[in-house]
Order: C-alpha cells, then structure tokens, then sequence
C-alpha cells in the first residue's frame, strides 16, 4: 500500500496540472521534478564532504533480540534481524518458482483459480474492463459454481481487495466487473475497496475523479490460491497480461505464507468499504469510517488491525521455529516426513515487509533504508524500477555508501506515459531529466564506475519491474 502526497510546486506546475485530465503519479512526479529544479543550481557544486557521513547518520540496524543461531539453516545469513519486526518464512527453494511474461502470470492464475477448493484471494489496485479481464472474472465465476454443484459442500471463499478511487473511476470499472459475481455468491464472495482517510472533505469534492488516487491508495499485488501464492506488482489489467513487463514470484505450497497474507488482506478489507450487491459500499460493522468519520480514530483502528496480524503472524513463526530447530527432541527429516510433514527443509526465507504510512506503519521503509545504509564494499545492490524517482534520503544512501549499484531503468519509449497526448507525453523525458541529475552527482563524485545506470528497452512493451526483468539491457552513460 502507499501513499502519495501532494508536493506543492511553483505556480508554473500547478497552472500545467490544471490543464491536464489527470493521470496516476502525475501530481507526485511534477512536483517532485519542480523541487529538484529548485535545487539544481546548489547541486551544481561537488557534493559536501558530510555525505559520506550519511550511512552513520542513518537508522542503526534494529537490535536483534535472539542470538545468532547455530542450529538452524539460517544460522549464518545476516538477515535474521528482520524477524524482529515481520515474521520470518522458511521455504524449499524447489518451491519458488519465478516466472517470466506476462502470458505465464495470466495463465497461472487462471489455472489456479480453476482448481482451487478453499480459497482465493487477490489484492491490487484495480481490475481492467477488457476481454482478458472478464475472462479471470468467468473463471472464478466457473469455480465458484463448481463449488456449489460439488457431491459434498464446499467452503470455497472469494476475497478481492482493490483500491475505491482506481476501481470506481468511470461508469464501467472495477466494481461493475465484480457485482454479478456478488450477486450470485453473496455468502462466498467478499469484495473491499480501500478508501484513503487523506482524501476527505473539501479535498475530496474538488480533486477530479482520474486525479484523485494521486492523494493515497492500495498499492498490495499479491494473489492467493489455497496454500500457493503470487508475489508480484502486476495490476489485474489487460497489459499486465500481454506487454507490459513485471516480475511474478510462485510460491507453490507454502501454507503459512497463504495464511499470513490471507489474514493480512482480511485485515485491510476490515478497514475498507465493504462493496455491495446493488453497488453501494458500507462499513464493517463497528469500524470508523475512512473518509466521514475522524481521521485519527480510523487511522489508530487500522493500525491496530493491521499490526495485530503481523505481531500474531511473527510469534507464530518464531513458536514453529523453536520448536523446528531448538527443541529438546529435534526430528530429523525422515522422522518428519514419517509424521506426515514431506515438505523439504528451508533453504530460502522471506520476510513480507509493509509500508502504510497513514496507519504509521513504515517497515519497508526501515528495512529498505537499513539494507542500504549496511550495504558494504564489495557488495552489490541491484535496484530495479519503471518510474526512477528516488526519495532524497535513498540517493543520499547511493552516493554515501561504499557497495556498487546496479540500477535498471525503463527507458523513456518503454514508459508507460511515453506516446501520450499533451503534456503527459513530457512525462518521460521528466523521468529522463531527473535520472540525468542524479548521474550528473554520480559523475561528479567520480563514482560511475561503482554506480551504474542501465535502461531496460522492448519493441512494443512497457516495462513496470522491481526485480525480475526480461529484455535488452542498454547502458545509459551519455547524460
């Protein structure tokens, strides 16, 4: 989930956004690119000699309250602080599976929603009106009558979550999509819509429907199948199934995983509007609502709601691991299989990590700044994005640490602005202007051979990764 506030530019920006119809980030984007040519004649100069300061005036990596443990697999790896804030997963790696296109991800789901008996989940931040988009909904559909046609009663349950101001924007959207299947499965079928409590009052009547979700939104990519789950950041649009590059991670039989961000989908559909079978949406009974009730009383709710799920989720896996690799009667992988458990030993592990700032919720925000700020000689940090648009104190993180980096970027003809009418079609040569700065401070502190910039560039795609890629690698020095 994230949330995008509103920079305040010079008058020149605001008059150009008023000229516009509106398009996702576009006020974020203009106004970060009217600081940063506020500030392009001070970055002109050398950076100051303090910079190399900033990995030591950065958070300190968070204290790890157990020792490291000699015992279990994970002994060694220099991660294991992070289970001291989200819950730590431990899978085979022969069941990860990354895939490749976005032809591979759309066929996944569909086969898997095909075959599911008990659940399916799916959280984004919207679902298209094309063909291909009705084509997943006739597959839950198809599952969904299966489940009552079956000879014993099935507890099949269908959660969505989407976002209320991307899945309600025009007279067909999201919620249109979605209504017959809340018609005909009122009991199995629960569709929320996440409303941010930024957007509200006065605000909330004067910013235009396509301009509106600039404010906040749902931003979780993740779709569940029983105990197998997607990672990823693709939208359930039309282009994220045909061109439009992302990265897709198969987690096949990983029923605690299932579990945590089934409970975490339930947790932010609890703080969300509740869309009903005539289209109207409602509140869970007792919560405050996001936008008409008080902001702070929804916002503590949410919190709660929220962090409930993570800190039962962490103790849960830190209960399973003691008793995994630390009790007094370790069973060896044969005893385990024998009992019943035939899944091999973790030899990978993941940590979901979460970023709600309006609830004050900032893990990923830590993590991601403590992973840089540790980043040491001689490691490599590998940094992948569609929109390169880094926060000051990242870039501040980049120059000032001593690890070599290698950023992948869309190019301006795979941005999905590039080609648009009016002045969005300057969007991406605005994210070409603001990549130039940054290089023009890598150069001047000598860095490009630690720091390197490359473009990621298909005929006919656009490119939305942050993470697996596919295609051709370009280096991007001439700036």
């Amino acid at each position: 989930m994230a949330a995008a506030a509103v920079a305040a530019g010079p008058v020149f920006w605001r008059r150009l956004l008023g000229l516009l119809p509106g398009r996702p980030g576009l006020a974020a984007l203009l106004g970060r690119l009217s600081d940063r040519l506020g500030r392009n004649r001070d970055r002109r100069r050398r950076r100051p000699p303090w910079l190399l300061l900033a990995p030591l005036l950065s958070p300190a990596v968070p204290y790890v309250t157990l020792p490291p443990c000699c015992l279990c697999p994970e002994g060694v790896h220099r991660f294991q602080w992070i289970r001291n804030l989200v819950p730590e997963f431990g899978v085979s790696s022969s069941h990860v599976r990354v895939l490749s296109s976005p032809a591979e991800f759309f066929e996944l789901m569909k086969g898997q929603i095909k075959v599911a008996k008990r659940r399916v989940v799916m959280a984004s931040l919207y679902l298209g009106t094309g063909p291909l988009e009705q084509e997943l909904v006739d597959c839950l559909e198809s599952t969904l009558e299966k489940s009552l046609q079956a000879k014993f009663p099935s507890d099949l349950r269908v959660s969505i979550l989407l976002d209320f101001t991307r899945g309600s924007r025009g007279r067909k959207n999201s919620r249109t999509m979605l209504l017959p299947l809340l018609q005909r499965f009122p009991e199995q079928v629960r569709v929320s819509l996440f409303h941010t409590p930024n957007l509200r009052g006065l605000l909330r009547l004067l910013i235009p429907e396509r301009f509106n979700e600039t404010i906040g939104l749902q931003h979780i990519k993740v779709y569940l199948f029983d105990n197998s789950v997607v990672l990823s950041g693709a939208n359930l649009s039309d282009s994220y199934f045909t061109n439009r590059q992302d990265r897709y991670v198969f987690l096949q039989d990983c029923p605690e995983i299932a579990d945590f961000f089934t409970e975490l989908v339930d947790a932010v559909g609890d703080v969300s509007l509740q869309l009903r079978g005539d289209n109207t949406v409602q509140v869970v009974e007792g919560m405050v609502h996001p936008y008409k009730g008080d902001r702070a009383a929804y916002c503590k709710a949410a919190h709660k709601r929220v962090m409930d799920v993570i800190n039962s989720a962490r103790t849960r896996q830190q209960t399973l691991h003691t008793q995994t690799f630390h009790s007094n009667s370790l069973l060896t992988q044969e005893d385990a299989a024998a009992a019943g458990d035939r899944r091999p030993a973790p030899d990978t592990w993941i940590y979901p990590l979460i970023q709600m700032k309006p609830f004050e919720i900032q893990i990923d925000e830590i993590v991601t700044e403590t992973l840089l700020t540790e980043a040491e000689r001689g490691a490599k940090v590998y940094l992948t994005t569609g929109y390169f648009n880094l926060t000051q104190a990242y870039m501040d993180l980049v120059l000032g640490t001593r690890a070599e980096y290698q950023i992948l970027l869309a190019s301006p003809e795979v941005n999905g602005f590039f080609g648009a009418k009016g002045v969005a079609g300057a969007i991406p040569a605005a994210y070409v202007h603001i990549e130039r700065q940054f290089y023009s401070e890598v150069c001047s502190l000598g860095q490009q051979e630690r720091v390197q910039l490359q473009e990621y560039w298909r005929r006919g795609w656009t490119f939305h990764a942050k993470g697996q890629f596919t295609g051709t690698w370009r280096p991007r020095s001439p700036l």
